[in-house]
């Protein structure tokens, strides 16, 4: 698919780049930039930068960067052709020769032939449900569930029927390959006749989709004593469980405006709770929580709300999941269920209203739910199992980065055992104590196990000439007039490759008529490394009212380095024709380092 460079601007000037990124990354202002945790490698300070004025995101970390379409290609994994059809819907402009909502850019591309079948498959399901014909007893199960109409269509909800092959017919007779879908586990292959038959019969069907709100894989709910209960499609190419969090694509924009998300164990409490009015809920599918799960939710918000069942499972998959969020900086808190109930059922019985008051408004903070969840089966009467629990206490106390936090749990365990609370105090530090010489030994004895990604690297040193060559480079991007200047007097006589090959681009790029635009230039750009590079300096602040004096300080400066190169390798010269007994050469280099030397004091 080709698309011509006066689309690609169209598109690029409908759309503001903070607004695009803001959707996957929550963004502060912070000075004439936006900030936030990168999304692209694991982070606890926010090295990610997004600059209004300039169209680009740059990570100081990991240093991705790039325009608009760079982000969202890197975000989505995707190629350049679905980035600028996918931001070309956003902006509301209709690509030329394409409606890339209903025709498949690359029909042999088996992945996208996937995410076409399976929501074609969503809507199919619906419609048996939604048919009395078919769905009739779908629709009974719904209703004694308190599912509503609106929420039905919302979640795509639909119905496989008790048949051997709708599914398998229904995909073939629209020119699928079953074996592809078999491949994901929707079909399943007969041995002893080579036919292919649905893996969902007679379920209540729940679509599950990615973040960007494509169907990707089915929950299916039995209607009769089949056996499982519960029947999932199977990991695939398209659907990563660990990857995925249950409505996170309806939940996404809420998250964000309220800067708050409710994790859930199941799917049907995030139904129930976005019919309940409460459309910041997302589940991990009953999944103990990944790294790439508390990723997702961590760049969106700054305040999780834990709400797993109350039985034993969900109490050890609620702490589960608070281990794993540990590295997470903004707050975290446990809803508590009453013993026997589920979400589902509470909002069933009470409502939304009574759920987010008497269930979210009363949740514990980490360390109290910690508390409660290590006291748990324990017998505080006898002395030995007392002792044991406080000291597990102190343990997690220890690991509490905030001063006033620990002295408060600290003054807790004092006032209900009646122990002295300078000796806690003094046990706590301890343990601190131990605990760190523990993590630093092992930091020292294996070195090599830090990801050197994860270390900050917000800002380099470079040497002074460097230094000059970023500035002259940022200040011709911005300014045609400054690089036909420099090209003059410089041309690519720069003394780093990168820098000499983004002035090459740079040259190319007024050469051909264009003015300054930053990030149409570094969209020209295909090399990453040299994207990457090119991003960063384009996100130095400069004065964009440049002297004319301070670009030839800049030139200077580059000029010197370059001649003290030079002097430097003349030097080697000298020393490998004296090395050799070839005096006479070895007075002539000296005499041109001499020359050179003077050449550079008088410059």
């Amino acid at each position: 698919m080709r698309i011509d460079e006066e689309t690609i601007e169209k598109v690029r000037k409908s759309l503001d780049i903070v607004e695009v990124v803001g959707e996957y990354v929550q963004l502060k202002r912070q000075g004439r930039d936006n900030t936030g945790l990168c999304p692209f490698h694991s982070e606890r300070t926010p090295s990610f930068h997004v600059s209004q004025d300039k169209q680009l995101y740059h990570c100081f970390g990991c240093k991705a960067g790039g325009d608009i379409f760079t982000f969202i290609q890197e975000i989505e994994g995707i190629d350049f052709p679905e980035a600028i059809a996918l931001l070309a819907d956003k902006a509301g402009i209709v690509l030329p020769n394409m409606d890339y909502n209903q025709q498949n850019p690359l029909k042999n591309d088996n992945t996208k032939t996937l995410y076409h079948g399976m929501e074609l498959l969503s809507k199919f399901y619906q419609y048996l449900l939604l048919d009395s014909r078919y769905g009739r007893a779908a629709q009974s199960y719904l209703k004694e569930r308190h599912f509503d109409p609106e929420t039905i269509k919302t979640f795509q909800i639909g119905y496989a029927v008790d048949s051997w092959e709708t599914a398998a017919k229904f995909l073939i007779k629209r020119k699928f390959s079953p074996e592809q879908f078999a491949e994901i586990g929707l079909l399943l292959k007969r041995e002893f006749d080579g036919k292919f038959y649905d893996r969902f019969r007679h379920r209540v069907m729940f679509p599950i989709h990615d973040q960007r709100g494509r169907t990707v894989a089915f929950a299916g709910r039995v209607l009769d004593n089949q056996k499982p209960k519960y029947l999932n499609s199977p990991e695939s190419q398209v659907f990563h469980k660990g990857k995925i969090l249950y409505g996170y694509h309806l939940a996404r924009a809420t998250i964000k405006q309220l800067s708050e998300v409710i994790l859930f164990e199941g799917y049907v409490d995030v139904i129930k709770a976005h019919q309940a009015g409460i459309k910041n809920a997302v589940a991990s599918m009953g999944t103990s929580l990944t790294s790439e799960q508390v990723s997702l939710l961590s760049r969106n918000t700054e305040n999780i709300i834990i709400c797993y069942d109350s039985d034993q499972a969900g109490t050890e998959a609620a702490f589960r999941a608070a281990e794993m969020l540990k590295s997470f900086n903004g707050s975290i808190k446990i809803a508590r269920m009453p013993q026997g109930m589920d979400p589902d059922d509470y909002i069933d019985r009470y409502g939304g209203e009574h759920f987010r008051n008497n269930v979210l408004g009363a949740s514990l903070t980490i360390m109290a739910f910690k508390m409660q969840y290590l006291r748990y089966g324990k017998n505080l009467n006898d002395e030995g199992e007392r002792l044991r629990y406080i000291e597990r206490v102190l343990h997690e106390i220890a690991k509490l980065k905030k001063a006033v936090e620990r002295d408060h749990y600290l003054r807790q365990l004092s006032d209900e055992f009646s122990i002295s609370l300078d000796a806690l105090k003094q046990q706590q530090y301890q343990i601190y104590r131990n605990e760190k010489q523990q993590h630093d030994s092992h930091n020292q004895t294996k070195p090599n196990t830090i990801n050197s990604r994860l270390l900050p690297k917000n800002r380099t040193l470079f040497p002074a000439y460097q230094m000059a060559e970023r500035r002259l480079l940022a200040h011709m991007m911005h300014d045609a007039d400054v690089a036909e200047q420099v090209q003059e007097r410089l041309g690519g006589a720069f003394n780093s490759d990168i820098h000499q090959a983004l002035a090459a681009y740079l040259y190319g790029f007024y050469s051909e008529g264009r003015s300054a635009d930053v990030s149409t230039f570094i969209h020209t750009i295909k090399d990453r490394e040299l994207k990457s590079a090119a991003t960063e300096i384009a996100m130095m602040s400069v004065n964009t009212d440049v002297s004319p004096q301070e670009i030839d300080d800049y030139i200077d400066q580059v000029h010197k380095h370059a001649k003290k190169v030079e002097i430097e390798n003349k030097e080697k010269e000298k020393k490998d024709a004296e090395r050799n007994q070839d005096f006479d050469k070895a007075a002539h280099i000296l005499a041109e380092i001499i020359s050179m030397k003077k050449q550079l004091e008088n410059r």
